[in-house]
C-alpha cells in the first residue's frame, strides 16, 4: 500500500512541479521580479495543487484549505530564500528557482502529510 501512496506523491510531486515551475520561468521570463514571479507562480500553484495533493496523494479532501495556504506560504519563502543566495553567488534566478524545487518539495510534503492532511484518528 505505502508504493503505492509513494508513486501517487512523486507521479503528483512532478506534475505540481511541472505546473509551478512553469509558471515560474513564464514569469521571470516577462521580466517579472523574483519574488513577484516566487509569488504569483505560489498562488497559482496552490489553487492547482490543493486538489491534486488532497484528493489523489492524501485520499483526504477534507481538509483546512487555511493550513494548506499557510504551508505555501513557508513554502514561499523556502524558494526565495534559494533564489537570493543563488542571485548572491552569481546564479541566474532560474537556476536558483531549479535548485529551490527540492527544498520547497519536501517542506511542502512535510507539513501537509503531518498538519493538513493527517488523518483524524477514530
Amino acid at each position: 500500500m505505502w508504493k503505492l501512496d509513494y508513486i501517487r506523491f512523486i507521479a503528483v510531486g512532478v506534475l505540481n512541479t511541472i505546473f509551478g515551475y512553469g509558471l515560474f520561468a513564464g514569469f521571470i521570463l516577462l521580466k517579472l521580479d523574483y519574488k513577484l514571479a516566487t509569488l504569483l507562480s505560489t498562488i497559482l500553484g496552490v489553487l492547482f495543487n490543493y486538489k491534486t495533493t488532497g484528493q489523489i496523494v492524501f485520499r483526504n479532501d477534507k481538509s483546512s484549505l487555511l493550513r494548506f495556504i499557510l504551508v505555501y506560504v513557508m513554502v514561499y519563502f523556502v524558494s526565495i530564500s534559494f533564489v537570493k543566495v543563488g542571485l548572491l553567488m552569481g546564479v541566474s534566478a532560474l537556476i536558483g528557482g531549479a535548485v529551490a524545487v527540492f527544498p520547497s518539495a519536501l517542506t511542502s510534503y512535510l507539513l501537509n502529510k503531518f498538519w493538513v492532511f493527517r488523518r483524524q484518528k477514530a
